[in-house]
C-alpha cells in the first residue's frame, strides 16, 4: 500500500468524488484512505482528526459549489448574482447529494463549533460578494436606501431567503427575483 498521499488537496479531491458517488455518509477515515490507497495513518498526516477532515471536506465542497466566477466578467446586476447562487445551489444539490442537509449532523460535542465556524465563513464568503454586487449595481433605484433599510440589511434579508431555500431544496428563485426587482429597481 502506497503510504504517501502527493498533499492534502489530492485527499480532498478523493473526499469529494466520495460525496458525490456515495453521499455524504460515505466521508470518514478508512473510506478516504481506501479511496485513496493509502494507510489511515497518511491521512493523519495531514489532518489530525475525524472532524477536522470533516470539516476540510465541508469547507472545500462549499467552495467549489458557490465559488464566484473569476475568469467571467462581473455580475453586472443583483438579481443575476442572486439567480446565479439558486443555479450554483441547485447543481451542487445533484452534484454532491444530500450534502446541504446531511453535513451539518456530522459536526458533533466539542468539534462542532468548528464545523459552524467554516459554515459561517462560507455564508460571510457569499454574502460579502452579495453585498459587494449589490453596491455595484448601477440599475439601482438611488432613493431605495436610507438610514433605517441599509443594503448591509437588504443583502441579509435577502440571503435568509437564499439559505431558507436551500434548506427546503427549493431552487425556484422567480419569488425572490420578483420582490427584489420591487424593491431596488
Amino acid at each position: 500500500m502506497n503510504t504517501v498521499v502527493t498533499s492534502r488537496e489530492a485527499i480532498l479531491d478523493v473526499s469529494r468524488e466520495l460525496v458525490k458517488e456515495q453521499g455524504w455518509t460515505a466521508v470518514n477515515i478508512r473510506a478516504v484512505a481506501a479511496a485513496c490507497g493509502v494507510s489511515v495513518g497518511s491521512i493523519y498526516n495531514y489532518f489530525e482528526s475525524k472532524s477536522a477532515l470533516t470539516a476540510a471536506v465541508v469547507e472545500s465542497i462549499w467552495y467549489d459549489i458557490f465559488h464566484f466566477p473569476e475568469n467571467e466578467s462581473p455580475f453586472d446586476s443583483f438579481a443575476g448574482c442572486v439567480g446565479w447562487a439558486f443555479d450554483s445551489m441547485r447543481k451542487g444539490d445533484e452534484k454532491y447529494p444530500g450534502f446541504f442537509s446531511l453535513h451539518s449532523m456530522s459536526f458533533i460535542g466539542e468539534e462542532k463549533s468548528g464545523g459552524q465556524q467554516l459554515m459561517a465563513q462560507a455564508w460571510g464568503h457569499i454574502r460579502d460578494r452579495l453585498y459587494m454586487v449589490l453596491l455595484n449595481d448601477k440599475k439601482v433605484r438611488r432613493d431605495v436606501f436610507d438610514e433605517l433599510f441599509t443594503p448591509e440589511k437588504f443583502v441579509e434579508i435577502v440571503f435568509s431567503l437564499i439559505i431558507s431555500a436551500l434548506l427546503q431544496r427549493n431552487y425556484d428563485c422567480s419569488g425572490i427575483l420578483g420582490m427584489i426587482d420591487r424593491v431596488i429597481y
